[in-house]
């Protein structure tokens, strides 16, 4: 018989391994808890991301931007049955003082997107053409506008009232869904742009996915670096201010002044109110906030300005409402991202001089709607891509032009000490006062109405020759044949490396890129009964 001494050890060893085994399940059953627990919560996670964002099953298109660019854009694709995701940073009117300027251009291809309305009830002035000065003289050039309808000219209103009648049209599709966010980033999986990565105006992180997105953010874009090699210049900057109840000398005009040291803007953009740009080239602008600023508008440029409007002028100076704009230079040179696709001031940029952009921006859209539309299915990335691709090519003719236009102009109605640039100048001048084609010509490429390169190219040249048969006149000398040879030497370095960034190839002989020739997928046929 055993001792107790020997069960009660026998007892004691027997508690101690199992409580042992007892805390070694304890701590493995405790373990696979906290393993299951962290993999359902990332489970839920991801259920309650699926449920929030809408996936690729929801929407066709992603459009980052809600801008001029994006808002029309929302609303063609809209109008085309496309499911379409609108994320803009800021919803509420934007307060901007380029983008006033619609040329007559860029209204056909708003009534050709059925926009047209967009510019009733925000008391738009209705544009005719331009008045030029230079050094006490003036001219008038009215837009070729014979062969259209009397509504057809151009538009200046202000910028925020525009977008948000577009904002408000687009919204009112069904299948269209604007929302307030900011786009941090493209989601891209094996090269390709599944979508995009946002914050809500709640400070939400989300994620909306679709086989197509747009980025259309405008100029200060954040996302254009991984879809174009931007090359961004800065070649002066725009000084904005508003002058009220005064008339312009010519009604229903932009005004142009060649001031020194560059040209200053006039054009109505209400009923009662005439928007002033005066450029100030360079990067450094005298500080608005000392007082600098009024004063170089009061001492150097108020002397400028027409008579008729300078105490207007000198009135909108002292109220000290003068804002500021950078003004960008972007030539287009995309990288073939499948997925993705830029549009608008992210894309292209050129100097506002001209008011332009707009007008390429609606011509893109116009393209890119005539692309899209056979593409059935969007989800085949190969097809996509191919008409991407086209959408490229096709835009060149008429985005070319207007952007090539604008900045040979900007650069000749710059002053200079040089005499063969001040003597182009002068011969711009004289050559549109010429009227007939000389000047409704000219006018027709500006306007967007023929936006042609040949005929730019043909333009510009014929100014400088008429400058240099200007300068041999009664009769030649040495002096002025060397100023003739070095007139048209500058004309050659003002248009030609604008010609090179915009391609060659693109801009003249579009029908030999390959690409241009996508014909439209074959729809299935139907199974017969």
């Amino acid at each position: 018989m055993a001792s107790p001494s020997i069960v009660v050890d026998h007892l004691i060893l027997t508690t101690f391994v199992a409580s042992l085994f007892a805390f070694l399940l304890f701590h493995l059953l405790r373990r696979r808890s906290r393993e299951n627990w962290n993999r359902s919560k990332k489970i839920r996670s991801k259920i309650d991301e699926t449920l929030t964002v809408k996936s690729g099953n929801g929407v066709d298109i992603i459009i980052v931007g809600a801008g001029v660019a994006g808002a029309a854009l929302a609303h063609t694709l809209g109008k085309e049955g496309r499911r379409v995701h609108v994320i803009e940073r800021d919803l509420t009117e934007p307060d901007r003082i380029v983008g006033e300027l619609l040329q007559p251009g860029g209204y056909l291809k708003l009534i050709e997107l059925g926009l047209e309305d967009c510019v009733k009830e925000i008391d738009a002035q209705r544009v005719l053409g331009y008045a030029l000065f230079k050094d006490g003289k003036h001219t008038k050039l009215s837009y070729p506008l014979d062969q259209f309808d009397s509504d057809v000219a151009g538009r200046s209103f202000h910028n925020g009232r525009f977008v948000q009648r577009m904002r408000e049209k687009a919204s009112s599709l069904p299948n269209v869904r604007m929302e307030q966010g900011t786009v941090t980033s493209l989601v891209e999986e094996n090269g390709i742009i599944k979508g995009v990565q946002y914050k809500t105006k709640d400070g939400q992180e989300l994620k909306s996915f679709a086989p197509l997105t747009i980025v259309c953010d405008g100029c200060f874009s954040n996302l254009r670096r991984s879809l174009c090699k931007p090359k961004v210049e800065v070649p002066s900057n725009f000084v904005g201010l508003v002058l009220e109840n005064c008339e312009l000398p010519f009604p229903n005009h932009g005004h142009v002044v060649l001031g020194d040291p560059s040209p200053i803007l006039f054009y109505p953009i209400s009923s009662s109110e005439v928007r002033c740009l005066v450029d100030v080239p360079g990067s450094k602008l005298p500080s608005v906030a000392s007082g600098e600023m009024a004063h170089h508008l009061k001492t150097t440029v108020a002397p400028q300005v027409p008579p008729q409007i300078r105490d207007a002028f000198i009135s909108a100076v002292e109220k000290g409402n003068i804002r500021t704009m950078p003004n960008r230079s972007m030539p287009a040179d995309p990288i073939h991202t499948p997925g993705a696709l830029l549009l608008g001031d992210a894309f292209n940029m050129r100097h506002p001089l001209t008011g332009g952009g707009m007008t390429v921006a609606l011509s893109d859209i116009v393209i890119l709607r005539d692309l899209l539309n056979p593409l059935v299915d969007l989800t085949n990335k190969e097809s996509l891509s191919k008409y991407i691709e086209s959408f490229y090519t096709l835009r060149k003719p008429v985005a070319s032009t207007i952007n090539t236009l604008a900045g040979a102009l900007y650069k000749v109605f710059l002053a200079s000490p040089d005499d063969a640039r001040s003597e182009m100048r002068r011969a711009c001048f004289d050559y549109l006062s010429l009227g007939g084609v000389c000047s409704s010509g000219p006018v027709a490429l500006l306007s967007g109405l023929n936006p042609r390169p040949m005929s730019l190219v043909l333009h510009f040249f014929a100014v400088a020759i008429f400058g240099v048969g200007r300068l041999l006149v009664p009769l030649p000398s040495v002096k002025r044949l060397w100023l003739g040879a070095r007139l048209i030497s500058s004309a050659s370095g003002i248009i030609f490396p604008i010609i090179k960034a915009e391609g060659v190839r693109q801009m003249f002989f579009p029908r030999t890129i390959p690409a241009i020739y996508r014909a439209p997928p074959t729809p299935p046929s139907s199974s017969p009964q």
